[in-house]
């Protein structure tokens, strides 16, 4: 009996050890972005996304291509309408670019 249940352990923490890197999933990971000031190029509130165009000047180019984010949930888009200055801040969060704050200039 002593020699069955040293097998039946060991059986059972081979198993354990196997399946629970399967069972384990990562952590979401979130990147946060600073609040950058934009002009809103367009709000779909039925999709509930919001594109916005960065004001900053990098170099020769005055204004970068429109991107085009998610909204969080609980995020009112309401009072904010194409063109305008906002500051924003978003974060990526498994691969999905969301805006997390939109606040009117």
């Amino acid at each position: 009996m002593n020699i069955a249940a040293i097998v039946s352990a060991a059986a059972a923490a081979i198993i354990i050890i196997t399946i629970s890197p399967a069972i384990a999933q990562p952590a979401p990971t979130a990147t946060v972005t600073p609040a950058p000031t934009a002009t809103v190029t367009k709000v779909d509130r039925l999709s509930r996304t919001i594109a916005v165009r960065r004001n900053e000047t990098t170099g020769a180019n005055t204004s970068g291509a429109a991107e085009e984010f998610k909204a969080q949930e609980g995020l009112s888009l309401e009072d904010v309408h194409a063109g305008d200055r906002v500051t924003f801040s978003t974060s990526e969060v498994n691969g999905v670019k969301t805006i997390t704050k939109v606040q009117k200039q």
